[in-house]
């Protein structure tokens, strides 16, 4: 079985591109040229997700001198937006604000398609999932939590995007790591919808991202019981990672962009250098902070190398919790 690697793909592109410069020269000045037109981001999630790609649109438009324009295509886990940027043309003009949920959508059975079916462009930033509850819950962190699970009568409903996505993947690693998997039902929102259910008394907690909680936990509403990455959020400081309260549970969401397999490399490459100066704005700082992201640029090589060893990782991860197909 072939997979992708970074390097393989630069070479071969190098390659074909030498090949085609010495039989059709006129092709090599026409991707010169990119973008002759605008370029369609389809963008898979709603909420923080879909925020932040405005925000890398605009910045991107600045530097590439043509309108990247943002595709909202929700739907499967991130399996209708992908399948539809994989059936385009790789010329870089139909590219796709990706995340995990190209794995977590693969091995849910949403769809056939994997990585190997897009070239990585530039990952852009890093979220952590966060688990929050009601503040009148009672609950101050993950063991309190847990405690009221195993001595209640009703099970636990924790609210969720949608089955197989990122955050029922979190959600269902936590809980089994706390020894409440039976104890618990995960309940999907689609569009960002679990606090708003969370705060309606619907669901007894939800685990989403952190720009999707902080207005609530400033008014006092929602207490963010831990987040799952190795690091604590800036814009809630004060909240524990799940390790940090010996749940061992290390999670975090990537968001980047990718284009179909078979996209130029000098096209790759121009789309790259445009979202890193667009991830090097002030504008796109500043609203990664208000959401509670990280800008986390990484180039289109070592990109392929995260995305590559992720997949691996989700796949065990979703086989051990039976969410594999």
């Amino acid at each position: 079985m072939t997979m992708y690697s970074g390097r393989k793909f630069v070479r071969f592109a190098a390659a074909a591109g030498a090949v085609a410069a010495l039989t059709v020269a006129p092709l090599g000045a026409a991707r010169a040229e990119f973008p002759e037109k605008p370029v369609e981001m389809t963008v898979l999630f709603g909420s923080t997700a879909k925020a932040i790609a405005q925000v890398l649109a605009d910045e991107m438009s600045k530097a590439l001198g043509k309108p990247v324009v943002p595709v909202f295509r929700p739907g499967g886990g991130g399996a209708v937006g992908y399948t539809h940027v994989g059936g385009t043309a790789p010329d870089g003009y139909s590219i796709v604000w990706n995340s995990n949920s190209i794995s977590t959508s693969h091995y849910k059975g949403n769809m056939k398609l994997s990585y190997k079916d897009f070239v990585p462009i530039a990952r852009i930033s890093v979220e952590s999932p966060a688990i929050a509850a009601r503040a009148d819950s009672g609950w101050k962190n993950l063991k309190d939590m847990a405690d009221a699970a195993k001595k209640g009568p009703d099970k636990l409903k924790v609210g969720i995007s949608g089955p197989g996505s990122f955050t029922h993947v979190v959600a269902a690693a936590t809980m089994d790591a706390l020894g409440i998997t039976d104890k618990v039902i995960f309940v999907p929102y689609p569009r960002g919808k679990a606090p708003t259910e969370l705060l309606g008394g619907r669901i007894d907690c939800a685990v989403q991202f952190p720009g999707q909680f902080i207005s609530h936990v400033k008014a006092g509403q929602v207490r963010l019981l831990a987040v799952t990455g190795t690091e604590h959020v800036a814009q809630v400081k004060d909240v524990p990672t799940a390790e940090e309260q010996g749940v061992d549970v290390k999670l975090t969401m990537w968001r980047g962009l990718a284009a179909p397999a078979g996209t130029p490399t000098p096209v790759v490459m121009k789309l790259q250098e445009a979202a890193k100066k667009a991830t090097e704005s002030e504008t796109f700082k500043a609203t990664l902070a208000k959401l509670g992201a990280d800008v986390k640029f990484l180039d289109h090589e070592k990109f392929g190398e995260l995305i590559v060893s992720d997949d691996k990782r989700l796949a065990k991860i979703m086989g051990d919790l039976g969410l594999k197909k």
